[in-house]
């Protein structure tokens, strides 16, 4: 840290040198008032953690969370680029020490002075600048030094005021007395004493002719590329009507705002859909944005677009959401199949009654490698509702795990139970309770 202090404070001296006194423009005494903000979280993450787990993790402080003060601060101009700056700053804050543990806000009160390294002279009306220099403080019974180091910006609005914001980085000497913080500042200076009257000099002009300027565009004819006709100084004294930044004269479009590149007239959209050629990858085909200027496209040709089509990539019909239809016939057999699965009461063996139709389902299946299977396990309400569901889960799995060992590939099966909650009969009479323990089999794409 002492390394990195020590270089920048060398810099900070070469500045002035760098920059070169052509012009006596030295700053005027000046008294200031400013309003205050203390820091002291932010830099304790800063050294805890690092400056970019910092700003990744958002740990700065916001401004209701620091304390804040009033400072009253003296100005005086050394150089055209120096200046001294003795700061008195009194604000109430919670200043975490090493020697003790603090609850309640003290108050706080910090000296300094500092050299005000500018970029430009007082002749500018922007002046940023490099704070160094070295201060004292009291809290709670506890003197300690400081190294303050920052950057400033100076506006001077008037000969006589100037408004100034300054963030500063206060390094403690004394840790034990004093913690590492931002003090953050803005406010308003005045000068005192008397304003400099500066010489006037006196300025000779030759009397010459005027130059010519034949239509009156403040342009002279000698300069001006249209001077029979008023245009603008961008354009050479040439007009602009469409203000595209292309005169008239070379203008396709001059009427209408345009690029260069097409002579002054806008970019074409040969199709007519709203996007221009140069972001239309289908320039003369109608289409949509989301597609770069193209249709919406149909992977298939089935004539159903592949937003609204639910199987893109096999031809199907409107009426089944672009999926071919399923035959009746396949249907059937399947639905028979499913009405003849059978378990052991209670549990989820297969019985072997149940193999012939599920084997038809296996043929189905691989005679029609696109379609899928939905196995949907149930129950009647007989025994816990917990172990219902349970039986119902296992069950679907069963005859799926049937099918796969039959060559079936699992991703086109799925199984899940539903206990006792989808009843399809009335579970008062036995001959309902066996219409509600059924596994059902579903054919989808």
């Amino acid at each position: 840290m002492k390394k990195v202090l020590l270089t920048l404070l060398a810099a900070i001296a070469l500045l002035p040198a760098l920059i070169g006194q052509k012009y006596d423009y030295k700053r005027p005494a000046a008294i200031g008032i400013s309003f205050v903000l203390n820091d002291f979280a932010t830099p304790q993450y800063i050294r805890t953690n690092s400056l970019s787990a910092t700003f990744r993790d958002k740990k700065w402080s916001k401004m209701g969370d620091m304390a804040p003060g009033i400072a009253v601060s003296y100005f005086k101009g050394l150089t055209n680029h120096i200046d001294f700056a003795g700061t008195l700053i009194s604000s109430f804050a919670n200043v975490p020490l090493n020697k003790q543990n603090n609850s309640d806000d003290k108050l706080l009160l910090e000296a300094d002075a500092s050299a005000n390294f500018k970029m430009t002279t007082e002749r500018y009306l922007f002046q940023p600048y490099l704070i160094a220099g070295a201060g004292a403080a009291k809290y709670g019974g506890y003197f300690s030094a400081f190294i303050p180091v920052g950057l400033g910006l100076k506006l001077n609005i008037v000969d006589e005021a100037a408004v100034f914001v300054t963030s500063q980085y206060r390094i403690p000497v004394t840790t034990e007395t004093n913690a590492y913080h931002f003090v953050h500042s803005v406010g308003i200076a005045g000068r005192i004493g008397k304003k400099r009257e500066e010489p006037l000099k006196e300025v000779i002009i030759p009397q010459a002719e005027p130059p010519k300027d034949r239509d009156n565009d403040g342009i002279v004819d000698s300069l001006d590329a249209c001077p029979d006709v008023a245009g603008i100084a961008a354009l050479q004294g040439c007009p602009d009507k469409d203000g595209d930044g292309i005169a008239d004269k070379n203008d396709k479009c001059p009427d209408i705002a345009g690029l260069a590149r097409y002579e002054g007239c806008p970019i074409p959209d040969t199709d007519k859909d709203g996007i221009n050629d140069e972001e239309d990858k289908c320039k003369n085909v109608p289409g949509v944005a989301r597609y770069q200027g193209c249709p919406v496209p149909d992977t298939d040709k089935d004539g159903i677009n592949d937003e609204e089509d639910k199987c893109p990539n096999l031809s199907g019909v409107m009426e089944n959401q672009g999926c071919p239809l399923i035959a009746e016939e396949i249907k059937k057999k399947v639905d028979y199949a499913a009405k003849n699965i059978y378990f052991n009461t209670g549990s989820a063996k297969l019985l072997n009654k149940s193999f012939k139709g599920l084997n038809e389902v296996v043929k189905i299946m691989k005679d029609n490698p696109d379609l899928k299977l939905t196995i949907d396990g149930h129950t009647d309400n007989v025994g816990k509702p917990e172990k219902n569901q349970v039986l119902s889960e296992n069950r679907a799995a069963a005859v799926k795990k049937y099918l796969a060992g039959k060559g079936i590939e699992e991703s086109r099966l799925t199984s899940a139970g539903h206990g006792q909650d989808q009843p399809i009969a009335d579970n008062k009479s036995a001959k309902g309770r066996a219409q509600n323990r059924r596994v059902e089999l579903k054919l989808d794409y």
